[in-house]
C-alpha cells in the first residue's frame, strides 16, 4: 500500500492487492495477473471509493499525466471530486 496523495479534503492510496510480501515468493498456482487498485477517500463526507480494473487503469493514466504536467492542488482536487461522487462506502477504521 502506497500513499499517493493526502490533503485536508482527500487521501489517495495505491493498493497492490496481490503483491508478494517482502521475502515471500508467489506460489505457482497463484494469480497470473497482479490485481491492484486505488482507494480515494473523501474526508469531507467520510466516504471512500475503490477503483480497480478499467477504472484503475484510467486513474493510472491520470496519475501519469499529473507526473508530466505538475498540476496545482486545485486541479488535482477537482479531478478527485469527480471520482468522489462515486463514493458510497463509509470509511471504517480497521
Amino acid at each position: 500500500m502506497h500513499m499517493l496523495y493526502d490533503s485536508e479534503a482527500f487521501a489517495v492510496v495505491h493498493i497492490l492487492a496481490n503483491a508478494p510480501i517482502d521475502g515471500e515468493t508467489e506460489p505457482d498456482n497463484g494469480p497470473q495477473m497482479p490485481r491492484h487498485g486505488f482507494e480515494i477517500v473523501d474526508k469531507r463526507s467520510g466516504k471512500e471509493v475503490y477503483l480497480d480494473g478499467s477504472w484503475a487503469e484510467m486513474f493510472q493514466l491520470q496519475i501519469t499525466a499529473w507526473q508530466k504536467d505538475m498540476p496545482s492542488q486545485e486541479e488535482v482536487e477537482d479531478t478527485l471530486e469527480g471520482y468522489a461522487e462515486l463514493a458510497q462506502m463509509p470509511v471504517v477504521m480497521h
